[in-house]
């Protein structure tokens, strides 16, 4: 049933504290594959190029065929069920992961996973943006969105303290079975917490009932809109980097300096994630509403910059030569990386009508992770073992490495041109929102 009455300031604040441990759940569950991948690599006998397609294409197609039709249900029907049933789902798959015992198995275990994440991301972008107005948007979902960092962070404390006393002892199975469980215990609380809020609340006052539009009309709003579609692909091509970085860092760094403790290594990792990554993400955010009150071309030019000083210091980071050299590069690098999330975020939910903000959510992550998530990863692996056929395995990846971060470049040219065009497309929205008011 939906909640008629205007929400507290403290159930909103615990309402989005929750959901963000949702979101950070997502990538926990995703980025321990990455982390692990040296041991699930050797126990499974993988190639780097399977390595890829596990951690990319395998989740990703599935992640993304399935988020549109579920934000199709999201626009329409409770959020907070389609969100509970999502997250025990790909909790579930998650401890049948540490259950497979070849590729194919753990390839199906990880569609399974892609499928239940796309649930996560649509109905939490529509409850939230149906809790904070538009001025404040940015920087409610820039914390939901630290969610990311945050996740990362506790998948490489999770590691460390499950693998063992030996940083050579890690029981890879035991983990994915740990945060399976735990994932499912979560939607419990989830669906027993939350409350449906009312659709349009923040725009209307909670006096309307929003008229869900078919579907193609719905994808022929969204695709109108130039802003909306520059800030995808600058998101998707900046996460394209960022995805592949997080998939094979692990590997690298086990390879720069095989004696270096890896149970140290994981900790300094998850402190990292979860200081500068999840401090760029929130700082980004709070930068954007600001800056965006005086010129709302902020939107686009905070993540330009952002990216533009990513990409000397993501190369830099696979051309050090100590382990300790590579982690201050990428505690400047995360710390910039986080910066453009927030913003993406509230421009796919302010430019999007009321009555498509599950949808614009789940397009919007159909190109990011089919560019990001399903590439990102897939292609590093490939290049990776193109370049040992006459390289070794450190400079074969420092390559790879080295190509991938290119793909900063079009995320910079996608986000200075969504701050070309934002203005008029910002004034569009809030016509179109009128005016389905006024209807």
């Amino acid at each position: 049933m939906t909640d008629q009455k205007t929400p507290s300031k403290n159930y909103r604040t615990m309402v989005l504290v929750l959901l963000t441990i949702v979101y950070g759940f997502n990538f926990i569950d995703r980025q321990i594959v990455g982390i692990l991948a040296p041991f699930i690599q050797e126990d499974l006998g993988l190639t780097n190029t399977q390595l890829g397609l596990l951690i990319g294409l395998a989740f990703a197609t599935f992640y993304t065929l399935v988020a549109i039709p579920i934000a199709w249900l999201a626009d329409r029907y409770n959020r907070v069920n389609i969100l509970s049933i999502a997250l025990a789902t790909w909790s579930g798959f998650t401890a049948l992961t540490g259950m497979a015992g070849n590729f194919l198995q753990i390839g199906l275990a990880r569609m399974g996973v892609g499928i239940g994440e796309a649930g996560g991301s649509p109905p939490s972008h529509s409850i939230i943006s149906d809790l904070y107005p538009k001025e404040e948007r940015a920087g409610a979902l820039g914390v939901y969105s630290m969610g990311i960092p945050l996740g990362i962070m506790a998948a490489y404390f999770a590691t460390a303290s499950l693998m063992g006393s030996s940083g050579e002892d890690v029981n890879w199975r035991r983990i994915f079975i740990f945060l399976g469980v735990t994932g499912v215990a979560l939607a419990v609380v989830v669906r027993l917490v939350l409350r449906e809020p009312v659709r349009g609340a923040m725009e209307f006052g909670g006096r309307q009932d929003i008229v869900q539009p078919p579907f193609r009309e719905s994808l022929n709003s969204l695709l109108k809109i130039p802003a909306w579609w520059a800030m995808c692909f600058g998101i998707a091509f900046g996460s394209f980097v960022s995805y592949a970085t997080s998939a094979f860092q692990t590997k690298y760094l086990v390879l720069l300096d095989p004696s270096f403790d890896f149970k140290t290594l994981v900790i300094v990792l998850g402190v990292i994630n979860g200081t500068t990554y999840a401090g760029g993400a929130f700082f980004g955010a709070r930068l954007a509403d600001r800056w965006g009150a005086k010129n709302i071309r902020a939107y686009g030019w905070l993540p330009a910059i952002a990216i533009s000083l990513c990409l000397p210091i993501g190369i830099g980071s696979f051309w050090v030569s100590t382990v300790w050299a590579h982690l201050a590069f990428t505690t400047v690098f995360l710390l910039f990386l986080g910066i453009y999330l927030g913003p993406s975020f509230a421009i796919a939910q302010t430019l999007a009508p009321i009555n498509m903000r599950a949808m614009s959510t789940a397009l919007f992550f159909f190109i990011l992770n089919m560019i990001a998530l399903g590439g990102g990863p897939t292609f590093t692996g490939w290049i990776i073992d193109v370049f040992k056929e006459s390289n070794g395995d450190l400079m074969s990846m420092r390559y790879a490495m080295t190509v991938t971060s290119c793909m900063f470049i079009p995320s910079i040219i996608s986000f200075m041109v969504v701050a070309r065009v934002l203005p008029k497309d910002w004034a569009a929205a809030e016509k179109r929102n009128q005016e389905l008011a006024e209807s």
